[in-house]
């Protein structure tokens, strides 16, 4: 992962306590704890009039600006809970010097590898599902997420619902990733490069759905798919999944939900048998096919009932008749 120069670590840190007030709209929040840094800033829990907040504060405005037009569209997105929601962007002059900052809801859980390790394997699809389903709302707006890990994704719930944190790698389609960490990046595997497509994070979900089998990941030795294959192929619990991984790995899918479709498919088979079919890049079959075999079995199957009953009924009115005929 791209890391934070020291030296723009030390103009951000600030000790518990201290008290953030904004310039310009004058809101005030108390330091609380530090909750991690990366490449562009430190994000800390602070709190607000009793509210926790997460506050991210950097002395490179720009960064702070892009990731606040990110947040500021992920809010437009209707029905989608991209990201945290975006709650006040300011700036804080310290020490002769402006530092940047934008406040975001702050969400709280634990991180996708701890909920499956408390929660148990069968946890796996149903969340990848809800990734993916983000994941596609978030395409669907011109982003790439980036630099996508377990560490970004919490779930929430109950319900269980997995939420995106930290958008400082999310990156505008076509352009350079902007920040990564490398056991998710498919330019450190030697399968693909770093420019920002929807294919990209479906890369990066392949090596999370590995990673929920390998919890403290693993070295590079090989770098390449052969070695990533056979990684999947000595956990049983990554079997049910394969063809899903070795797809997205090998960038076969057009779109998160083409790989969200394939989950589901395995999701809500009650079998372990692996039953997605094997995809070449650019084929664009999801499980429209499935479900068009199973609506003219159902259609097959409901005749036949209403055939049955149709000559029951006839039956029942002949015998009437010839009853009282004989009457």
């Amino acid at each position: 992962m791209m890391m934070m120069n020291h030296s723009l670590k030390s103009q951000c840190k600030v000790n518990l306590g201290t008290v953030i007030e904004g310039k310009w709209h004058r809101n005030r929040y108390t330091i609380v704890k530090e909750l991690g840094y990366g490449a562009n800033g430190i994000v800390y829990l602070a709190k607000s009039q009793n509210q926790q907040v997460a506050l991210k504060m950097s002395d490179n405005g720009m960064s702070i600006t892009s990731e606040v037009n990110v947040l500021k569209s992920f809010a437009k997105v209707q029905g989608s809970a991209l990201g945290p929601s975006l709650l006040d962007v300011d700036d804080w002059e310290r020490r002769g010097s402006k530092i940047s900052f934008y406040v975001m809801e702050y969400i709280q859980g634990p991180d996708l590898l701890t909920f499956i390790h408390q929660k148990g394997p069968s946890w796996t699809g149903v969340l990848i599902v809800q990734l993916l389903s983000d994941l596609e709302a978030l395409h669907k707006n011109g982003w790439v997420f980036g630099d996508l890990k377990p560490d970004n994704l919490i779930v929430t719930g109950p319900p269980p619902k997995i939420r995106t944190i930290d958008v400082g790698g999310t990156t505008v389609q076509g352009r350079a990733i902007k920040e990564f960490t490398e056991f998710y990046d498919r330019g450190y595997w030697g399968l693909g490069t770093r420019k920002a497509d929807p294919a990209y994070d479906l890369f990066a979900a392949a090596m999370i759905l590995i990673n929920t089998a390998y919890p403290k990941r693993f070295s590079k030795s090989t770098g390449d798919l052969k070695q990533l294959k056979l990684m999947v192929r000595q956990k049983k619990e990554l079997l049910k999944y394969e063809d899903v991984i070795l797809n997205a790995l090998q960038g076969n899918y057009a779109s998160a939900d083409e790989m969200r479709n394939d989950m589901l498919q395995l999701t809500r088979s009650s079998s372990g048998q692996r039953s997605t079919p094997n995809r070449k890049k650019g084929q664009t079959t999801g499980s429209q096919p499935v479900s068009r075999q199973a609506y003219i079995q159902k259609k097959k199957k409901g005749g036949f009932i209403e055939t049955v009953l149709i000559v029951l009924i006839v039956t029942l009115l002949y015998l009437f008749y010839i009853y009282g005929q004989l009457l």
